[in-house]
Order: C-alpha cells, then sequence, then structure tokens
C-alpha cells in the first residue's frame, strides 16, 4: 500500500519539544509554518526578541502537505490577474513571488540548511489545442509585465503534451527540511519557539495580549500564521475560500521525467515536480497533484487519486508504483494574491493567509512585507497584499462564492444524514447520522466501536462533512478541518468538536 503520509522528512523531535513562554516578547508569531517562521526569522535577525506559538509540532499544518513548487508565474494567471487588479499590482506579484524565491535560496545558503533546493524551469502546458488562445493571452500577459517568458511546441525530457510556455529560474525544495532549518536559526538568533502551544485568543492593544494555555503573554505586535487565521470570525473568510487538493508520488527512473515544474491548463489544473529525493538506483518519486474540489463537498477522493495516477501515466513513460498518496487544503482569494498585511480593523496585529496554492512564495513573502510594515507601516507591496482589500474586480466570483457557503448552512441543517443508522458505517470510516434534531459526526474504529462528535464546527456553524481520503471532518463552509475524534487540526476553527453521546 502507498504512504498516507507526504513524502517529506517530519521535523526532527528536538524542534517539536515544549519550550517555557515568557510573559512579554516584542513579536508573537502564531503558527510555526513556513509563514510564520520566515517572518520569525526575518524579525530575529534584525534583533526582535521574538516569540512562536505552535499548537502541535513544527510544520505540522500544511507547509508538511505542500508539494512545494516555487514558482514566481502566479496560479491565477497573470491575464486574470491584471484584468482584476490591474498591470501594476500584476507585476508587484509576481516580483514579490520572485524575491521570495531568492530569499529561500539565500537563506538555506546563510544558515547551511540542506533543503535540496534547486533552480528550474516551469513549463505552462495547453491541456488541449483548444487552450493555444489561453497560452497566447499569457505569454502576452507576461511580456507585458517584463516576465522572461519563452513558446515551445513541447515540455522537453520526457513530457507528451502540447504547446507550452518556458518561464526560466523557478525551482524546488524540501520543505519541512527548509523548516528545520530555519527553526534552528531562529533559536540562534534568540527567538522561542514553543510547540504543544495552542493559542486561544488575540487581542490588539498597547501592548497586543495573546491567551495561551490559560497565561497571558504581552507583546508590541502579533502575527497570525496559522494558515487560515483563528483570530477572526468573519472579515477574511468572506473573502477566500477553502479547496482541498490531491497528490501522489509514483516512481520515475532517470530520463523518464524532466526535472522541472509542469502544470496545464485545466481548471483544476494537474501539477508536477520531481521529489529529488533519488534512491540508491536514480529512482526518484514523481509527485502529481490536483483533481481540487470545495472542502466538504465532496467524498470521492479515491476516484480522484486514481485520475491523478491515470493522467500521470498518459504523460509520463514507464512509470512505477504509487509509493505516496495525500491531500491538502489550499485557500483561494478573489485575485490570485494572499492576504498579507494588518488584520482588518486592527492596528498591531498582523495575518498572512490564502495562499492561492502558491503557499511556499506566499509565506515567504510574508517573511519580507511584514516585518517590514511592524518596522516602518509602509512597503511598496503593502497595496497589493492588503487584508483590507475590496474584492472590486472579482464580485460575481466573490457572490457565487459565499452563496455556495450559504447552500451549505442550509443543505446541512435541513438535509438527513448520511446515512440512518450507525450500523451502515465501515469500520474505518465516518459519517454525519441524524438524531432527532441534532446531528452527530460518528466515526467507527477498527473493532466496530464508535465515536461521537457534534457534527457542528465551532467556528460560525456549519455542519462537518467527513472525508474518507484524509479521515477527517472537514468544514464545508470556512474550511475547518478535525481528525477523526473531532480534535482541530486546522482553523479557523480554533477549539476540537464537542462530544456526543450516542442515543
Amino acid at each position: 500500500m502507498p504512504s498516507t503520509r507526504p513524502i517529506w522528512q517530519e521535523v526532527p523531535a528536538g524542534l517539536t519539544t515544549k519550550t517555557d513562554i515568557p510573559g512579554s516578547c516584542d513579536v508573537c508569531v502564531v503558527g510555526a509554518g513556513i509563514a510564520g517562521l520566515s517572518v520569525a526569522y526575518s524579525l530575529a535577525r534584525a534583533g526582535r526578541k521574538v516569540v512562536v506559538l505552535e499548537a502541535r509540532a513544527v510544520g505540522a499544518g500544511m507547509t508538511s502537505h505542500t508539494t512545494a513548487h516555487l514558482s514566481c508565474v502566479l496560479d491565477d494567471r497573470f491575464a486574470s490577474v491584471i484584468k482584476v487588479r490591474g498591470e501594476e499590482t500584476a507585476r508587484l506579484g509576481a516580483k514579490a513571488h520572485r524575491t521570495a524565491i531568492d530569499f529561500i535560496e539565500q537563506a538555506a545558503q546563510r544558515e547551511g540548511i540542506d533543503c535540496s533546493f534547486k533552480r528550474l524551469d516551469g513549463y505552462l502546458v495547453a491541456a488541449t489545442e483548444k487552450d493555444n488562445d489561453t497560452l497566447d493571452q499569457e505569454f502576452d500577459a507576461a511580456r507585458k509585465l517584463g516576465i522572461d517568458c519563452e513558446r515551445l511546441e513541447a515540455v522537453p525530457g520526457g513530457f507528451r503534451g502540447d504547446r507550452c510556455l518556458r518561464f526560466p529560474g523557478q525551482g524546488r525544495f524540501e520543505p519541512m527540511a527548509y523548516l528545520s532549518g530555519l527553526a534552528r536559526a531562529i533559536a540562534r538568533h534568540g527567538g522561542v519557539i514553543a510547540t504543544g502551544a495552542r493559542v486561544e485568543s488575540v487581542e490588539d492593544g498597547t501592548p497586543c495580549t495573546v491567551k495561551v494555555g490559560g497565561r497571558e503573554l504581552t507583546a508590541a505586535a502579533v502575527v497570525v500564521c496559522t494558515n487560515s487565521p483563528v483570530n477572526d470570525r468573519v472579515a477574511i473568510h468572506t473573502k477566500q475560500f477553502p479547496y482541498m487538493t490531491y497528490v501522489v508520488g509514483l516512481g520515475v527512473k532517470p530520463g523518464q521525467a524532466p526535472d522541472a515544474l509542469i502544470w496545464d491548463t485545466l481548471d483544476p489544473y494537474h501539477y508536477v515536480r520531481l521529489a529529488g529525493k533519488p534512491a540508491a538506483d536514480g529512482t526518484d518519486t514523481l509527485i502529481v497533484g490536483g483533481e481540487d474540489h470545495k472542502t466538504g463537498q465532496a467524498s470521492d477522493g479515491e476516484e480522484r487519486f486514481a485520475r491523478l495516477e491515470s493522467w500521470a501515466r498518459g504523460r509520463f513513460a514507464g512509470l512505477g508504483a504509487v509509493t505516496h498518496r495525500w491531500a491538502g487544503q489550499v485557500l483561494e482569494t478573489l485575485d490570485g494574491l494572499a492576504y498579507i498585511g494588518q488584520n482588518p480593523g486592527d492596528e498591531r496585529v498582523y495575518v498572512a493567509t490564502g495562499d492561492s496554492g502558491m503557499g511556499m512564495t506566499h509565506g515567504t513573502v510574508a517573511g519580507i512585507l511584514i516585518p517590514e510594515l511592524i518596522a516602518t507601516s509602509d512597503h511598496p507591496w503593502k497595496d497589493a497584499f492588503s487584508p483590507s482589500r475590496k474584492p472590486v474586480g472579482g464580485v460575481t466570483d466573490f457572490v457565487s462564492e459565499n452563496l455556495n457557503v450559504a447552500g451549505e448552512y442550509v443543505m446541512g441543517y435541513l438535509g438527513g444524514g448520511d446515512v440512518s443508522s450507525v450500523e451502515d458505517i465501515r469500520p474505518g470510516c465516518g459519517a454525519v447520522v441524524r438524531f432527532g434534531l441534532h446531528k452527530v459526526a460518528v466515526y467507527r474504529e477498527a473493532n466496530g466501536d464508535f465515536r461521537g462528535c457534534s457534527a457542528v464546527c465551532p467556528h460560525l456553524g456549519a455542519v462537518v462533512s467527513w472525508n474518507d481520503a484524509t479521515k477527517t471532518w472537514d468544514c464545508p463552509a470556512h474550511g475547518s478541518r478535525f481528525d477523526k475524534h473531532g480534535k482541530v487540526i486546522q482553523g479557523p476553527a480554533n477549539t476540537d468538536l464537542e462530544r456526543a453521546y450516542l442515543k
């Protein structure tokens, strides 16, 4: 059976132990993924007293579930971003991502981090001949923004596909190895990383107050980097939308696949890279992602994994067995750029969220932008990534996405359960069961025992759905996710599902 864990190495245990939390600091960073540790690293290098609070372990969130493409080619495409935000913002967005790749490369060199960083070409491939017009539009948009881009008839090196655009100077790395190195560097610069420390609340003020483990920590500024903000209940969450994305890893021999980033024009699109972790015989892992769907709104993960494998075998010759399968969540914004900066309505609380499929570079942009905003309140990228920006160019998507959320609330409360009886649930699986006026998220253990939790998400009350591919309860409204026993693993919810007893 293929591994259900991501291919990346785990962070060493020495970086995931509890540390005594100081009572005050200059900046408190909430979350120890790539955004949180990039912010903390920049601040610690600048001499700031930094405390990082992480509910689980370093990199335990979506950073460990990424495929770790490093690209300055915007996922939502340059032509679309120009249409929604204008040329100058699109140009700044591309520059920010390009600078983020440089930041990762320089940090790895400076700190001696062995994270397999490598510069690569990136290729946007027409999925069908009908998409050639899309390539032409993207080529024109890229050239308009000053982006280095070249038309080719095919991706060189073993990919079966149509015309493509080549973007040089992209990159790949191993994300967890990089986080390990950043964590060590933060400690060397005097920063504190406390794991197993779930933040209960964040309050703006002079100073800000962070409640954690029944204690209070005060800080001149707080930066919330929890992928989906746990400090804000509404403002940000009506402007970004959660999608699950699926990944398979397949064995590949030397020369069977190009060492490049590849993505196509489908919606949802496919994305490909080599892991860059060859075995003694040279066999590597081809990482193939895609088959996205709205979080909590599909339950066919096995079919999606199968479609990814089929797609990969149709485009690369001689692939080996599937070695890995996993899934993660991305938060899509209305214009393809993340929300990085002051939290709406706050003066000293900052957020980094809305990865839009580019979490590794967007998280690193946060590590460049937010420390500057804390120090000077200004930066050339400030407005481009402002969390307070209005959805002017994406009003149609804004309305349709939020209507979708509203529909999930209606169906969640008025619809029936997934099954009529707990006895219909297979061992190792879960389902929502209606008990009178209440809905219960029921998981059946391998031994046949049942475990029940309230099916109501503690964030804003939507009814969760079982994801059999990841063995999680997922909220279809704003993307909160819980393990099979109801323990929160991803916000915006910040508490577990309430225990429920089956009657």
